[in-house]
């Protein structure tokens, strides 16, 4: 039975410009989908859709009443007049989490887990890039959310924090098993982190391919067989990426 479900008939900008038409898929309890597709799709626009953030669009987006939503942004959005601990605090603050002592000792927890016990009231311009997203990880499992949604929240890492931050995030998921939607970029993030794949057409966006992970768990950061099943699906859709299931045909031009 889906958990998430999304029958996106189309959402329109003012200007009139379609970013979406007919994109429609569904999410189990627990799955970790990756959504890969060309810039400018509206990969964040369909997680905005998703959160309620705009909701002016046609169609359906349904998951269980009263589900905890936490959303990752691309950058970690942290309060800089607030320490670590107070940024993490807003969340808990809302009317649902008031007063809840078994989440305050949760964001104890997480703080530890992530290496940021002591660096709890700290500032945000007083931590590096690869701790802000910790900060930003420990936000947003802190209201051990059912439904997480990731944009790109790893991009403008160097490789070696990114990579340590995949593992952090894989091992928290693992632990609280939200159903996760991560936009990426990156065809190699999205098979090491994901169950499923979807493959976005260029705007207006549509699912092309929904394409399940054979690879089991868990994965290792650099594997022959991840190297091996994305060289596989390339070479089977070479212009994937471009977002189309088949390469572009180019009329030739005619002889004088």
């Amino acid at each position: 039975m889906s958990f998430l479900s999304v029958d996106l008939h189309s959402k329109t900008y003012p200007n009139s410009v379609c970013a979406a038409q007919d994109l429609r898929f569904a999410a189990k309890q627990g799955e970790f989908i990756a959504i890969v597709g060309p810039s400018g799709t509206g990969k964040s626009t369909l997680l905005n859709l998703i959160a309620g953030l705009d909701t002016d669009f046609a169609g359906t987006i349904s998951y269980p009443p009263q589900t905890t939503l936490s959303f990752m942004f691309q950058e970690p959005r942290l309060l800089p007049w607030l320490s670590v601990a107070d940024n993490i605090r807003l969340v808990l603050d809302a009317p649902q989490h008031c007063h809840d002592s078994a989440r305050l000792a949760r964001m104890d927890t997480l703080l530890q887990q992530l290496g940021l016990q002591d660096f709890r009231d700290s500032f945000p311009n007083q931590l590096s890039g690869g701790m802000k997203r910790r900060a930003a990880l420990v936000r947003a499992f802190v209201t051990q959310p059912q439904l997480l949604l990731m944009d790109e929240p790893f991009q403008s890492l160097d490789e070696p924090t990114a990579q340590d931050l995949r593992q952090v995030l894989l091992k928290l998921w693992a632990e609280s098993q939200p159903t996760v939607l991560f936009v990426t970029h990156s065809l190699n993030e999205a098979l090491l982190l994901a169950d499923r794949v979807l493959f976005l057409s260029p705007r207006p966006a549509k699912v092309i391919l929904d394409y399940r992970v054979p690879l089991p768990r868990p994965r290792p950061q650099a594997t022959s067989g991840l190297q091996s099943l994305q060289a596989e699906l390339l070479h089977e859709f070479p212009a994937l990426l471009s977002g189309l299931l088949t390469p572009p045909t180019f009329s030739q031009p005619h002889s004088p």
